[in-house]
């Protein structure tokens, strides 16, 4: 196995896999306000949501982006903060 399939997070998980473990970690409601989608908000299922997100390109590039904030979440790393504004304590 070379270097970039280990550190590859994606590597080996399937779009049911991924989504699974969102809806885990999240569950439905907040996964539906971090991806704008109806299937996430109005009778969710993983059987819907995997049919639209198969075809839908964009929607399936945001899960997966999701997928990789989770995962460093879990590890620890600090969210990357893309406000123009710094935070104010």
């Amino acid at each position: 196995m070379n270097q970039r399939t280990q550190q590859d997070p994606m590597h080996g998980k399937t779009l049911k896999m991924i989504l699974e473990e969102l809806v885990s970690y999240y569950g439905w409601g907040e996964l539906g306000i971090y991806v704008k989608i109806r299937c996430f908000n109005m009778n969710p299922s993983i059987k819907s949501s995997l049919a639209f997100l198969r075809k839908t390109p964009w929607a399936r590039t945001k899960v997966e982006a999701l997928y990789k904030e989770m995962l460093d979440e879990k590890n620890g790393k600090p969210k990357a903060n893309n406000s123009p504004w710094p935070d104010v304590e």
